[in-house]
């Protein structure tokens, strides 16, 4: 979904200037392939970087924004990270990262961000033929959710 909520688009301005400050170049905002979506992808010379911003103006009760990615928006950025690998044809290893953003309406500001590196690991892999070495290739046809 392309961001135009002025909360959304400071907390995706704030995580890239994060990950550009540790060295990393910030190659996509809000990618999109079909259904699959990603709000950042960023890389170094060794990995890519498929983040997810959480921007809020409030905690809303005792919840930290990046709290709110779920198993269910876990697996759709391990989908959209795997087809992003395939469509660029990307041979370096991938990461996960969660950005947890509180904006203050009235003025702006960023008044925490939590950068949550290597957030997660899928569950599933798949190493096929073509898999990025030295990292596995990621493959969605493995990936269910556990009961």
């Amino acid at each position: 979904m392309f961001v135009t909520d002025p909360v959304g688009i400071k907390g995706e301005e704030t995580a890239a200037k994060m990950l550009e400050s540790k060295g990393f170049k910030v190659l996509e905002h809000n990618w999109h392939l079909g259904h699959w979506e990603i709000d950042l992808i960023a890389e170094n010379k060794d990995i890519v970087v498929f983040a997810e911003v959480k921007a809020r103006t409030t905690t809303y009760g005792d919840k930290l924004p990046e709290e709110y990615v779920d198993e269910a928006k876990k697996i759709r950025m391990i989908t959209s990270g795997n087809a992003y690998m395939r469509h660029s044809n990307s041979k370096k290893a991938l990461r996960f990262d969660i950005f947890g953003i509180l904006v203050d309406a009235q003025t702006m500001e960023v008044t925490y961000c939590n950068h949550l590196e290597d957030a997660f690991h899928p569950t599933s892999h798949a190493i096929t033929n073509g898999s990025h070495s030295p990292s596995w290739q990621w493959s969605h046809k493995n990936i269910r959710k556990r009961r």
